[in-house]
């Protein structure tokens, strides 16, 4: 645990500033819907980087039976930082599961020897067509370094399964997708 808070406290945001100008990352598109009820509703869509923003969520379980967990900043919650598991977006052309590995490989440099689909879901189907898919991988080591990118700061640290379960009932772990997850992987615990 104190090395866990040690990383929340290295990734605490101190302060926001509103930028003015277009975003580089999000774009919201305007629809005008028509029901089979004959109804028309206007609805907006929010898109990642032109794209849906298709994302995969991995909970890796290493060779010793621990898991790895992330930390990172996450500056619109409350605490401005996140504690969950290793994610990311998919890229163009890519399969969710080739995803799954770059991601784990990216943010923790561990590699899965398999890796099980245990979770899919929409991120906000009330304005987002991003649809996430969580595997679980078994069987994880450590092969080389973190690769993040440039605006990317995580942190990962092993944990005993008590210890996972834990962080989930203590609040420490919020995010839906990292929730989910775990309670569905738990026959592989």
């Amino acid at each position: 645990m104190e090395e866990l808070h040690h990383y929340i406290e290295e990734m605490k945001t101190l302060r926001k500033k509103l930028l003015e100008g277009p975003s580089k990352f999000l774009t919201v598109e305007q629809y005008s819907c028509l029901l089979n009820n004959g109804k028309t509703i206007r609805r907006e869509k929010l898109k990642k980087q032109g794209k849906d923003g298709n994302a995969v969520i991995i909970l890796p379980i290493t060779k010793d039976g621990t898991t790895i967990i992330t930390v990172q900043p996450r500056v619109f919650t409350k605490s401005t930082v996140g504690v969950g598991l290793p994610a990311g977006y998919v890229e163009e052309e890519e399969s969710y599961e080739n995803a799954a590995k770059r991601e784990l490989l990216e943010e923790t440099g561990y590699r899965a020897d398999h890796l099980i689909e245990c979770s899919s879901y929409y991120q906000d189907d009330g304005c987002s067509a991003s649809f996430n898919k969580g595997y679980v991988g078994l069987g994880c080591q450590k092969v080389k370094d973190q690769n993040l990118d440039k605006d990317e700061y995580i942190r990962y640290l092993e944990c005993r399964v008590e210890e996972l379960l834990e962080l989930v009932e203590q609040g420490y772990i919020q995010d839906g997708g990292s929730q989910l997850l775990i309670e569905r992987a738990k026959k592989y615990l």
